[in-house]
């Protein structure tokens, strides 16, 4: 970022950093949970075919209220609750769509935070919460998760509480812990304020088996709101499209901020096309959840800290220097996260040759730098050792 001093910033936007990770060519790139697998051909080519009808339009303005958008939303909601064994009662209405779930999450902080209002997160969480959250002039406040990265009912009602924020962000699965709540820490936090409360629920499709959504929780809560994206599972990250699920009062209100016309034809086309495919562009995610399996497993195996994860990606600790396993990666081809958690690292799934390429490469910096681990495992001694063929 160039030098800002002699422009009249905002004095709360002073030192504070951009949202980005490396962009970097390198063949195996793991670092910013994108679905690692192309959409198949069929889905290409009906997307060509419907973008091409809509073509002559484009001197005119889409559809600003995204009609046929929020219906396939319904319609692909009403299946994820169903394969959770949930039944909740949605409705086009209930339903909010933007360019990308940060957007969502910026109207909703623009509507409902703003100048001498508070936001509380609970961290280590998605680093774009605090940014725009200070983006729209609120005040960011957050509280330590624990050591292992978990919540509970219990702390969240009494932090919730303590801080009566005008919103609260919840992550499940957690963005960068990979960790979920239940639905009675979403409660708690609900129950102990009268702010808004955001549930980012992005990576939600990689949690197997399938978990009961917040959208379970809508009825009789005005104030509770569900994020989600087509980014992930959808593996449709560069079409930029999210979306928001709530009251329709909540969603009345996101109106009053969004720009006009805020989602271009081509981008609501797209979409909708995309979720005609739903079950094909789905198929992939058990494929990278047997992948984002296989490294956990793997990367324990070599002494690392690896915390369980509903992600598409793994959060992994026992690093000496997170920044110098990155660079070994990265000579080896291999692109992964350093998040800034002291000792960790996170790398998301790839298809299965991207997996093979990364665990190739940690055995390989093991094997020539074993002080790259912060504790070594100890050797078995005869005590501890794996009883021989035989023994009970």
């Amino acid at each position: 970022m160039g030098n800002i001093d002699s422009l009249p910033v905002r004095s709360d936007l002073v030192g504070l950093k951009p949202y980005g990770a490396p962009h970097l060519n390198v063949p195996v790139q793991l670092n910013v949970n994108e679905n690692a697998y192309p959409l198949p051909d069929v889905v290409v080519e009906s997307m060509r075919a419907a973008v091409d009808d809509h073509f002559a339009g484009l001197n005119r303005y889409p559809d600003r209220e995204f009609t046929a958008l929020r219906e396939h939303l319904v319609t692909y909601l009403d299946g994820v609750n169903e394969r959770a064994g949930d039944s909740v009662d949605l409705d086009p209405s209930m339903i909010w769509a933007a360019n990308g779930s940060n957007e969502v999450l910026s109207h909703i902080v623009q509507a409902f935070g703003g100048p001498g209002r508070t936001v509380l997160g609970f961290t280590p969480s998605y680093s774009m919460h605090p940014l725009i959250t200070t983006g729209t002039g609120a005040e960011w406040q957050h509280v330590e998760r624990k050591d292992d990265f978990t919540l509970d009912a219990e702390t969240v009602a009494a932090e919730v509480a303590r801080a009566n924020p005008d919103i609260v962000f919840l992550c499940t699965p957690n963005n960068p812990t990979g960790t979920s709540i239940g639905l009675d820490v979403i409660e708690a936090a609900y129950d102990n304020c009268a702010g808004i409360v955001i549930v980012d629920e992005a990576y939600a499709e990689f949690s197997r088996p399938a978990k009961s959504s917040a959208m379970t929780l809508l009825e009789g809560r005005p104030r509770l709101v569900v994020s989600r994206t087509m980014s992930k599972a959808f593996a449709c990250a560069g079409l930029r499209l999210g979306y928001a699920i709530a009251a329709p009062e909540l969603i009345d209100v996101l109106r009053l901020v969004r720009l006009p016309y805020h989602l271009s034809e081509v981008t609501q086309v797209l979409a909708c096309t995309a979720l005609e495919h739903a079950e094909l562009l789905l198929g992939n995610v058990d494929r990278l959840i047997d992948s984002r399996n296989r490294m956990s497993s793997h990367l324990a195996e070599a002494g690392f800290t690896v915390h369980d994860s509903d992600s598409n990606f793994v959060l992994f600790g026992n690093i000496a220097s997170p920044a110098d396993l990155w660079q070994k990666l990265l000579d080896r081809g291999v692109l992964i996260r350093d998040i800034g958690i002291t000792g960790h690292a996170r790398v998301n799934a790839g298809t299965e040759a991207e997996t093979e390429a990364f665990l190739t490469a940690i055995d390989d910096i093991l094997a020539e730098s074993p002080d790259v681990l912060a504790d070594r495992p100890q050797s078995p001694t005869p005590s501890s050792a794996a009883p021989t063929k035989g023994t009970p």
